[in-house]
């Protein structure tokens, strides 16, 4: 860990847990009807969500194209996507390390798949924000990951040595981009044994 000069996160199931399931199970549906709906927008055959993650698509026409292949579920889609600001669930003691690694001298970044008005509600409240030193997100690029693409304009941007960086992220397909681009990475299974691996690197020791 010597080496790693700059920490880089994935904020969904890494920095922030998401409750989809029980935020539409609080509008009144039982467990299989929201998992249903649920695998309906983030599993849908055109990829409507990973497109509102890219941003070349306004929040509104993705909510009409969802409303018009599932019109059964339009009320409910409008509500979700318009209220992103229900989903997400906090890590305190998640961000509480990441703190202690700015505190350390790590330099912190952010690069993360998200349509904008998304990613500013989830994290417009989350502490981790003040301790960031730069991000890339997927709507600022039109990129998103595993692209090759959104790795290079983060280190591009911010003067980064891939080899310098190490990177959570809880997809495995993401984690092997980076290393094939030169990173060091790391897949998060859990919060727990994520903040095993932030508690290693603070005391020093190494994740590997």
């Amino acid at each position: 860990m010597k080496q790693v000069k700059n920490i880089i996160f994935d904020v969904g199931d890494v920095l922030l847990s998401y409750r989809w399931k029980y935020m539409l199970m609080d509008y009144g549906f039982t467990e299989d009807e929201a998992v249903r709906i649920g695998t309906e927008m983030f599993d849908d055959p055109e990829g409507l969500w990973g497109l509102l993650d890219l941003g070349t698509v306004s929040q509104q026409e993705i909510i009409e194209r969802y409303c018009k292949k599932y019109p059964k579920d339009e009320k409910v889609i409008r509500w979700f996507i318009g209220h992103g600001e229900y989903m997400p669930v906090a890590r305190p003691k998640v961000w509480e390390l990441v703190h202690k690694l700015k505190e350390q001298g790590y330099k912190v970044y952010l690069l993360s798949n998200y349509s904008e008005e998304l990613f500013k509600k989830h994290t417009e409240y989350a502490d981790f924000m003040n301790d960031i030193d730069g991000l890339i997100v997927s709507y600022m690029i039109h990129k998103a990951k595993p692209d090759r693409a959104i790795y290079e304009a983060l280190c591009e941007k911010y003067r980064l040595e891939p080899s310098e960086c190490l990177f959570f992220d809880d997809r495995l397909e993401n984690v092997q981009a980076a290393v094939n681009y030169g990173m060091q990475a790391k897949q998060v299974l859990s919060k727990e044994g994520l903040v095993e691996d932030l508690e290693k690197i603070v005391q020093g020791c190494e994740i590997f």
